[in-house]
C-alpha cells in the first residue's frame, strides 16, 4: 500500500474541468495520495468558458470536487477556492464562506514560516483576458486545437510505448511572443506582491511552473493540470517544492467506457460545494 504524503499547504490551479484537456483523473488520483491543512484552489479549476462553448461535464470531473468535499470532512482540511478568468463565473457569490472550512474569493495572503505570499490566479496583469475578452476566446480556441493535437499525438506515442510528451507546451516555449509574455508576467506580478508588503507571490495562469528568485521577490507558480500536471507544496518546516505528477507516479491513467456526461444526481456534489449543502 502506498504511503500517504503529508503537507502543510498544497496549491493547485488550472485545472479547467470542463474542458477536453484537463487531466481530471491525474488530479484526482494526486490528491488521494496526499494530505494537507491547507489546499487552495488558485484559479481556472472549472473551465466555464468552454462549458459555455459546448464542452461536456462529465463524472471524471464530479470526482475530484467529491475527493476535496472527502479532505474537508475526514482530513479537516481547509480548502480556499480563488477566482480566476475561466471560472469568472464566481464574481457572481464571491466572497463566499461556508463556516471555516471552504471559501471562495479572489487573492489570499499566506504566511509561511517568517515570509508572506500573496496568492492569486494571475489574469488580473493579462491585459487580454481583462480588457480584451474576445482576443482572448479567439486564443483559448487556438489553444484548445493544440490541446487536441496533443492527445492526438500522445495516443500515437503510448502505442509506440512512448512517454507522455506535450506537444502544445513546446510550441510555446519556442515562440518568442510566448516566451517574452511571460517574462513580462512574472516581472509584473512580483510588484503585486511588493505592492501588499508580501516577501514573495504564487500564481498560475501561464501554465508553466516555476520556483525562482525574481529580484527580492520569490516567485512560485504552480502550472497546470492540462500540460504539466504539477502541484506546489508546503512541508511542516515552510520548505516549498514543485512535485510533478507524471515523476512521481510512473503509471498511466487510462480513459475510461464509463466516462460519460453526468446526470443530473452527480452535478449535486459541485452543487454542495458552492450552495452551502454539505
Amino acid at each position: 500500500m502506498k504511503t500517504v504524503k503529508q503537507y502543510k499547504t498544497i496549491i493547485i490551479s488550472d485545472i479547467h474541468l470542463g474542458s477536453e484537456g484537463s487531466k481530471a483523473k491525474e488530479v484526482t488520483a494526486f490528491l488521494k495520495s496526499v494530505t494537507c491543512e491547507t489546499l487552495i484552489l488558485n484559479g481556472d479549476i472549472i473551465d466555464g468558458w468552454q462549458l459555455k462553448k459546448g464542452g461536456s461535464w462529465k463524472k471524471k470531473h464530479t470526482a475530484f470536487f467529491r475527493v476535496v468535499l472527502k479532505m474537508i470532512e475526514y482530513q479537516q482540511t481547509k480548502v480556499i477556492y480563488l477566482r480566476g478568468n475561466h471560472d469568472d463565473f464566481l464574481d457572481q457569490i464571491i466572497p463566499f464562506s461556508l463556516g471555516k472550512s471552504f471559501t471562495i474569493q479572489r487573492d489570499y495572503i499566506l504566511a509561511s514560516g517568517e515570509k508572506r505570499f500573496l496568492i492569486t490566479h494571475g489574469d488580473i496583469f493579462d491585459s487580454v483576458t481583462s480588457k480584451m475578452k474576445w482576443l482572448a476566446y479567439l486564443g483559448d480556441v487556438g489553444y484548445t486545437l493544440l490541446l487536441s493535437m496533443n492527445k492526438i499525438y500522445n495516443q500515437y506515442r503510448s502505442w509506440r510505448g512512448l512517454s507522455y510528451y506535450s506537444f502544445s507546451q513546446r510550441i510555446k516555449q519556442r515562440v518568442k511572443e510566448a516566451v517574452n509574455y511571460v517574462s513580462d508576467f512574472e516581472e509584473k506580478i512580483t510588484e503585486l506582491a511588493k505592492a501588499h508588503h508580501c516577501e514573495g507571490i504564487i500564481c498560475g495562469h501561464i501554465h508553466k511552473p516555476d520556483i525562482r528568485q525574481v529580484n527580492d521577490i520569490l516567485y512560485m507558480n504552480s502550472g497546470d493540470w492540462v500540460e504539466s500536471m504539477t502541484a506546489l507544496v508546503e512541508d511542516h518546516s515552510n520548505n516549498w517544492e514543485l512535485l510533478y505528477f507524471l515523476h512521481e507516479n510512473n503509471v498511466q491513467i487510462l480513459e475510461e467506457e464509463t466516462d460519460e456526461v453526468v446526470d443530473s444526481e452527480s452535478f449535486s456534489v459541485v452543487n454542495k460545494v458552492f450552495m452551502g449543502i454539505a
